[in-house]
């Protein structure tokens, strides 16, 4: 492993680019933080996906965690979760600005038992253009109606609360399949399942659990077919990236390891959140920022963002990925099209 790494390491291309924000605001009026970041390219195939020397913009800084970005098509504009702040933040693409779309996201109770991660996580559109929220705090998943209330969708399986509901992927047919590890609760003791599991809901309000074998399932994504569903593990001890074959009837037949991130993790960060391109490839976060991993498992690139990156999304055209990076949302323009956008939908 040591001398592939070595050989890798030999064929690295790195730009390193500042961004544009060395002397700007962030959204809060203060100074803006410098951090250098750059595109490593550790194979020939990442050429047709991004652009070694495509520009790493900041758009958005002073946050501290930024998570679950989804890209509004309505209303050209990114949602992205500040978890401890308890918030959904809008930042618009016509004007730049960052304004609190939603506070409180999550958890509205006593502060006192807010726990460190009260807001939303993972956020996802479903076909009719609402949006559905994975709620750490309130350890469910909700839909927000036209009129504002959170409609909650699931928030028990088998008549036990969940842990925390971090990220989901909703297919064709409004299954949402969703990971449930441990980092919105306050205190772990009163945990009523005993596992992390990953689970699916069908539109009528079915929930089943498909798999208890992880010790931190987060990020998750479907390929293109559909017959292949990703989830990320954020845990040190085996940070991973599994692939399950989806059956017909929705369950998920035995993983495969796809990747394996424990050579990179003195680089910052864990596996986390992910975007699947049209051609399949995972644009999965990870240690040093985005990892860019065909279907087949192989590590074409980095998005080196030098913080722990949380998610990212495509947005736009479907040719910008979104990404958030610490207490930072930023973007880069891609050569890659998003999963969805073939199609143009309207939300």
């Amino acid at each position: 492993m040591k001398k592939i790494l070595t050989l890798l390491a030999a064929a690295v291309i790195v730009l390193t680019i500042g961004t544009r924000c060395s002397l700007a605001q962030d959204h809060g009026g203060n100074q803006a933080e410098t951090v250098k970041r750059s595109i490593e390219k550790l194979d020939d195939a990442l050429d047709a996906l991004i652009d070694t020397g495509a520009e790493i913009e900041q758009l958005s800084s002073g946050h501290k965690w930024t998570e679950g970005p989804v890209w509004d098509r309505q209303h050209k504009a990114l949602l992205f979760c500040d978890i401890p702040n308890n918030e959904i933040n809008r930042w618009d693409a016509a004007t730049g600005q960052v304004k609190v779309f939603m506070k409180p996201s999550g958890y509205d109770g006593p502060k006192t038992e807010s726990g460190k991660e009260p807001g939303t996580n993972g956020l996802i559109f479903d076909s009719a253009g609402r949006l559905i929220a994975c709620d750490h705090g309130n350890r469910r998943l909700y839909r927000l109606d036209e009129d504002g209330s959170k409609v909650t969708l699931i928030d028990r399986y088998e008549g036990k609360r969940f842990n925390s509901p971090n990220d989901l992927v909703m297919d064709k047919s409004n299954n949402i399949f969703f990971t449930d590890p441990p980092y919105g609760m306050v205190d772990q003791s009163v945990r009523e399942i005993e596992w992390h599991g990953v689970y699916r809901l069908t539109p009528e309000g079915t929930v089943t659990l498909l798999t208890k074998e992880f010790t931190r399932p987060n990020g998750i994504g479907l390929s293109p077919d559909e017959k292949t569903l990703y989830v990320a593990q954020s845990d040190k001890a085996k940070p991973i990236y599994q692939s399950f074959p989806v059956n017909e009837d929705g369950t998920i037949g035995e993983g495969k390891l796809l990747f394996d991130a424990a050579p990179l993790t003195d680089d910052p960060g864990m596996p986390d959140g992910m975007a699947i391109d049209t051609n399949g490839n995972l644009w999965a976060t990870g240690p040093g920022g985005v990892l860019i991993i065909t279907p087949e498992g192989k590590l074409l690139g980095r998005i080196m963002m030098n913080k722990p990156t949380a998610n990212c999304t495509f947005g736009d055209d479907g040719s910008t990925l979104y990404i958030t990076s610490s207490g930072f949302v930023c973007r880069v323009k891609t050569k890659a099209t998003g999963l969805g956008f073939e199609k143009s939908p309207t939300h």
